[in-house]
């Protein structure tokens, strides 16, 4: 064999500074041949191999002393010398095949089983083996778990979550203005939870048949509030209620909800540049119902011989928002469905008829009407913006925004008895502003606490109301108890009816003729609301209202409500802001900005709207 060029030994990381070998001469290799008989490598990685290196040299006789380069001369023994591989790997003295055991690696030397047979010869594994049983039980537990995300959890949540349904309702039954039924954790759907099932059912206190409960709120939750998104039915307003010149900013923080009741609070309080702060909220656009009866426990604010305060319930036709002035001129409050001189301006034509010129508002020079026309009127040419529909003819549905009051607390200035004022407003109006009150339309129960009402109208607006003396008591300054208040209606002319409900008795009621046509002034009948009407309740202050003693009233006052809850016949359920035959959701989508926008207090000189062409002023 030729002299080999010296090698490095990769497993020595001393290179050899500190190497102490001894060498002598292989017996059975000729010539230079040495063999490595001990070395401090020895607990190397492969020890084996250390033991076993092989150094070739030229000469037996070469000497550690000798410093020559050339071969034969004397020259210390080079890392090459001491550390050189024959080529043939199969003399190294270990196994180096792939199949081969090593002694720190059992993958590659699996054991048999128990027939002889390797098992995943590959890697060694058994399957039966914890190992093997683990890692199997992972990946099962991986693909469950998978099928269980995928397909068992929508499987397991449409067996198991509440279905919402119409909740008994026609039309788009049971549902908000964005045409669904709100289901909130730890609150109610259209009927509270909380409503007793005693109270699931009301006997009609005008025809005695059962009506159904369709929508409740009992205000139990504590801490509820009503700004813009935390209710589905129920917004506060953020502004100021100018068309009845009220002394107070309606602001959000007013109203809450606190031991079982809702609180409206007025107190004297500077917001945005007034006095005092009051608070109002409606349903508007997410809970109407047509026809019914609703009613209110109610505890009444201040004291019960202090004037001035102004506390509400009533409601109101969709197509105009209570506080949005723009949404109200042309549609409140008028009810009415004929093609006449009832939907123009003042209710004339060149001062004519005589009857509307006359007798009407003393504050006005005798002036009937300052109402600028019903906008959205029977008359209204094919084209112009209406929410229809149409009748069989061709011609539009007159619509509007129409008024009923549950009441409007008041006390009597002159004898300081405590009432409350329960009425309907009314549009195109009857000359005088009286209507045909006979004994068959307006129907008194209690004459010694009821009588009608001294305010019958004013340029914008009749009204047909009565004053019912209420319980002293049920004041917050007094024995702080709760009455029961309401009103049963149904829509229509003929049939149609308001019966009116104070301290949990019928005050008086309002059959539709008593609306029928008027001659003098030219007009027709203006039935009973068929809108779909929302909720609205409230406590302010108005010199409009009547006289305020702001040296005596004791601010804060509050008023409570227990609950309000609204019944319909069962073969009538008829609830929803957008019904099939009274539409209002396209209409107010098409003009968003005036039901959003509390400045804007006119169509056409704010809003810049065109006012609809009118058939009957010949201008289609």
């Amino acid at each position: 064999m030729s002299d080999s060029p010296p090698l490095l030994n990769p497993f020595d990381d001393t290179n050899g500074r500190n190497s102490k070998a001894s060498v002598s001469p292989s017996p059975s290799v000729k010539g230079s041949t040495y063999r490595l008989v001990s070395s401090d490598r020895s607990s190397g990685p492969f020890p084996s191999i250390a033991r076993r290196l092989t150094a070739y040299g030229s000469n037996p006789s070469l000497s550690a002393a000798s410093d020559s380069p050339y071969l034969g001369a004397s020259r210390p023994l080079s890392l090459g010398d001491q550390y050189t591989l024959p080529p043939d790997p199969q003399t190294w003295g270990t196994r180096l095949l792939p199949e081969d055991k090593e002694e720190d690696d059992d993958l590659h030397g699996p054991d048999p089983d128990v027939r002889g047979e390797r098992i995943w010869a590959d890697n060694g594994g058994d399957v039966f083996s914890s190992r093997g049983v683990i890692n199997l039980g992972a990946l099962v537990l991986l693909i469950v778990g998978i099928l269980v995300l995928f397909v068992g959890f929508p499987v397991i949540t449409a067996v198991t979550q509440k279905q919402l349904t119409n909740l008994g309702a026609f039309n788009l039954g049971g549902i908000n203005a964005s045409g669904q039924v709100p289901d909130i954790p730890g609150h109610r759907g259209l009927i509270d939870v909380d409503t007793p099932e005693s109270a699931y059912q009301k006997t009609s206190w005008r025809t005695g048949e059962q009506l159904e409960l369709v929508f409740s709120d009992e205000f139990n939750v504590e801490g509820r509030t009503f700004y813009p998104g935390d209710d589905p039915y129920w917004e506060a307003v953020d502004l100021h209620y100018w068309a009845t010149n009220n002394l107070e900013w309606y602001d959000p923080e007013a109203i809450a909800t606190q031991g079982g009741d809702l609180v409206i609070t007025l107190s004297k309080k500077e917001t945005h540049d007034l006095h005092y702060q009051g608070g109002m909220m409606s349903t508007w656009n997410k809970f109407c119902f047509t026809g019914g009866y609703i009613e209110a426990n109610v505890s009444l604010p201040g004291v019960s011989n202090i004037l001035g305060l102004w506390p509400a319930i009533w409601t109101m036709g969709n197509l105009g928002r209570a506080g949005y002035g723009a949404t109200l001129e042309g549609t409140w409050p008028y009810t009415y469905d004929t093609c006449d001189i009832g939907t123009v301006k003042n209710q004339t034509i060149d001062n004519q008829p005589a009857a509307a010129t006359v007798n009407g508002d003393t504050g006005h020079n005798g002036i009937l009407s300052f109402l600028p026309g019903q906008r959205l009127s029977r008359c209204t040419c094919d084209g112009e913006a209406h929410p229809g529909p149409k009748h069989s003819d061709g011609t539009f549905v007159g619509r509007a925004a129409p008024e009923i009051d549950m009441f409007e607390a008041q006390i009597d200035q002159n004898t300081l008895i405590p009432g409350v004022s329960q009425s309907a407003q009314w549009a195109p109006f009857n000359h005088a502003y009286i209507w045909q009150n006979t004994s068959a339309n307006e129907i008194i129960t209690d004459p010694t606490i009821s009588n009608q009402n001294t305010f019958k109208g004013s340029v914008t607006q009749q009204a047909t109301s009565v004053v019912t003396d209420t319980d002293p008591n049920c004041y917050e300054y007094e024995t702080g108890c709760f009455s029961i208040y309401g009103f049963e209606y149904q829509p229509g002319f003929e049939d149609g009816y308001i019966t009116w409900i104070s301290n949990n008795k019928i005050s008086w009621t309002l059959n539709g003729p008593g609306l029928g046509p008027d001659d003098l002034v030219e007009i027709q009948e203006r039935p009973v609301p068929g809108e779909p009407m929302y909720i609205i309740t409230n406590l302010g202050m108005s010199y409009n209202f009547g006289p305020v003693d702001l040296d005596h009233l004791p601010f804060p006052v509050h008023l409570r409500i227990d609950y309000i809850r609204v019944y319909q016949p069962s073969n009538a359920i008829n609830i929803g802001c957008d019904p099939k035959d009274y539409p209002t959701a396209s209409y107010i989508e098409q003009f968003a900005e005036a039901y959003s926008n509390p400045n804007l207090t006119t169509w056409v000189d704010d809003y810049h709207q065109a006012w609809p062409k009118n058939s009957f002023l010949n201008q289609c």
